[in-house]
């Protein structure tokens, strides 16, 4: 198996978005990382689970308190080979054989096939990545020269890897409520930290943290919070400052220690102005929650690699099971599923390049974040549905360990839970609703991307959609508030299901293949229309086979 080699789907979408001399780069580099994905960190992950989960040491051999956390050999190997990647230096500094950084784009390619075997792992990296930006966009000369290359690193630097603590006991998603104290050490011209996090995860791993606190004299809330890098020492608790009382015995994601870490006087550095560290982190939130996209959309697909492999392998009742028509359906619909989320995800990934990179040239009227809440929302619900499918698809074997597909389902579980609830991310969509007519201006988009595609029936079928859509925005608008709470969670269901298609028909009119317009079709039909209460014929079963058909064709090479 290559997870790479085996999506030609990742594969197009890329090849249509890098530069010549940067997709035949990636291509390479993919290729064996796909290969690498597929066997060895998958073993590795497999064992972590199971028998190598992290641990909490709590004491060293003298009796001395201490901050560490033991994991196993072959994590540490999957550490070091994925970073060494520049899964989270290239971002920020040049590819030394093409003499130009890279993007975010060919970072989350990399989390796509990590997601599929070790999603787990792929929160460090997300952590990383969140650090590496906050540090970059925000902090000092001094903060940049001495910690950037250690998160940075290739191999070339010891490694730092990131983490951001936020979450505390008493509020939860409620950060305003946060109570950890920064007291200023004028004879260090540094910060003293104390206080309890909640949630930390990657604690004991992480070289340094970026940690919410509240400066003395600061008001209440969230605009009273600053935002400080921690570096994580070694040591005793004594003279580190950092305590991790237990590590937190979770469903899934074992790979991950996450624990609860007390700040006893730990050293911090504040990264930029005073009163905005609470924006600061928000901004690493929505990057961290594309990559909770990305690695829903790895699951997904590992979901379906595997349901589609058994059913062309397993014999039932004297036929191959891709021979009944039933199995063929749920394959299908996931198929199209699938790369209607993979292509919105990597062009919103496309997006958020666009905007790190030149921020003038993404209009501030939240579409960014809009699009950004909405599609984390919907591919952390679909990671886990595609689990149970995959489950489903494999029977009594689906169920036990011996199979990946348990796994996954633990592991997909967190997706809907981590960077933000399905009610935040509803709350924050209605905030952008207020400030920015984000309803009207979403749209206003699909309209305009609808235009640009040829007449047929699935744009007919479309634009009706669209017009449904924006009459619910609209009524929206003359609700009062606990009814727009009530409201919010269906109609961004319906908005995102909507982008979705939009998305799948400006593919299809690119490409110009059968295959493409007959995705269209099923996800306007099956996924699309019945949001409102309305239901078009079902598509053919040689409908269905011709998606599945060149699907396999074009895997088989």
């Amino acid at each position: 198996m290559n997870f790479y080699k085996d999506d030609p789907l990742i594969q197009s979408i890329l090849k249509d978005s890098l530069a010549p001399d940067f997709f035949e780069w990636a291509d390479k580099e993919l290729s064996a990382f796909g290969e690498k994905c597929a066997t060895v960190i998958e073993e590795r992950a497999r064992h972590t689970d199971r028998e190598g989960q992290p641990r909490l040491v709590r004491y060293d051999a003298y009796g001395n308190e201490q901050p560490y956390v033991w994991v196993n050999e072959g994590y540490k190997q999957t550490v070091k080979e994925t970073y060494n990647k520049g899964i989270v230096g290239y971002i920020h500094k040049p590819i030394p054989e093409l003499s130009h950084k890279g993007n975010y784009l060919y970072s989350f390619a990399q989390g796509y096939l990590l997601s599929q075997t070790e999603p787990g792992f792929y929160c460090p990296v997300t952590l990383t990545m969140a650090t590496a930006y906050l540090v970059e966009q925000y902090g000092d000369a001094e903060l940049k020269a001495k910690y950037l290359p250690h998160i940075l690193s290739t191999g070339d630097d010891e490694l730092y890897e990131g983490a951001t603590f936020l979450t505390e006991q008493q509020g939860g998603s409620d950060v305003g409520a946060n109570e950890t104290r920064a007291i200023y050490d004028e004879e260090k011209g540094s910060y003293r930290l104390y206080g309890l996090k909640y949630f930390a995860s990657n604690a004991g791993m992480c070289g340094v943290a970026a940690v919410l606190a509240r400066p003395e004299g600061a008001p209440a809330g969230t605009k009273g919070l600053s935002l400080f890098l921690v570096p994580w020492k070694k040591g005793s608790s004594d003279t580190s400052g950092i305590k991790v009382r237990r590590l937190k015995d979770k469903l899934g994601v074992r790979a991950v220690p996450s624990g609860e870490v007390e700040f006893e006087g730990a050293e911090a550095y504040m990264i930029g102005e005073k009163e905005r560290g609470f924006y600061y982190m928000m901004e690493a939130l929505n990057l961290s929650r594309i990559c909770n996209a990305v690695a829903s959309v790895g699951i997904m697909r590992r979901a379906y690699t595997e349901s589609y492999s058994y059913a062309s392998e397993r014999d039932a009742f004297g036929r191959k099971l891709m021979d009944y028509p039933m199995i063929q359906d749920s394959l299908v619909k996931m198929n199209v599923k699938l790369e209607a989320e993979v292509r919105t995800v990597f062009e919103l990934v496309k997006e958020f390049d666009m905007w790190y990179n030149d921020r003038s040239s993404v209009p501030e009227d939240g579409m960014l974040r809009l699009m950004i809440a909405l599609i984390k929302a919907e591919t952390a619900e679909e990671a886990i549905h595609f689990s149970h499918e995959a489950i489903e698809m494999h029977g009594g074997n689906g169920y036990i360990e011996d199979f990946v597909t348990s796994r996954l389902l633990r592991d997909a579980q967190v997706l809907t839970v981590w960077e933000g609830t399905a009610n935040i991310l509803g709350l924050e969509v209605l905030r952008l609703f207020t400030k920015f007519d984000a309803g009207t201006r979403f749209a206003e988009r699909m309209e305009k991307e609808l235009s640009a595609c040829s007449d047929g029936i699935e744009k007919t079928e479309l634009l009706q959609c669209l017009s449904w859509l924006q009459e619910e925005i609209s009524d929206l608008e003359d609700m009062d508030e606990a009814e727009k709470t009530r409201r919010i969670k269906p109609l961004q269901k319906k908005m995102v299901s909507t982008l979705e298609a939009v998305t799948l028909l400006k593919a299809a009119e690119k490409s110009g293949n059968e295959r493409s317009q007959k995705a269209a079709q099923v996800y306007v039909e099956h996924f699309l229309y019945p949001l409102w209460g309305n239901s078009q014929e079902p598509w053919s079963l040689q409908d269905g086979l011709t998606i599945l058909s060149a699907k396999a064709a074009v895997e088989k090479g």
